[in-house]
């Protein structure tokens, strides 16, 4: 199962060089404070990159309230049935 992971990794990194290689033209970007310029290929990097870092964010967020909540009811329970034994 490693073997085909590793794989699938060159695989991508491979299409991704060929890919950056392809598309060397700079794409600009203006970011309010400053003008940008990158190749495509450094424009999508950066696009997943920080795709993936908000997902993560958001998905960090979302399980930790839940979790949170979870606690919450299960201390409200125990403090429940701790009052009522006598």
């Amino acid at each position: 199962m490693r073997l085909i992971a590793i794989l699938f990794l060159l695989l991508f990194a491979a299409a991704g060089i060929v890919f950056g290689a392809l598309n060397a033209d700079s794409v600009p970007f203006d970011v309010g404070v400053a003008r940008l310029s990158l190749p495509k290929g450094g424009a999508l990097l950066v696009a997943l990159l920080v795709g993936w870092i908000l997902g993560g964010i958001t998905a960090w967020v979302g399980t930790s309230f839940a979790h949170r909540r979870k606690r919450r009811r299960a201390l409200g329970q125990t403090k429940v049935a701790s009052a009522s034994s006598p």
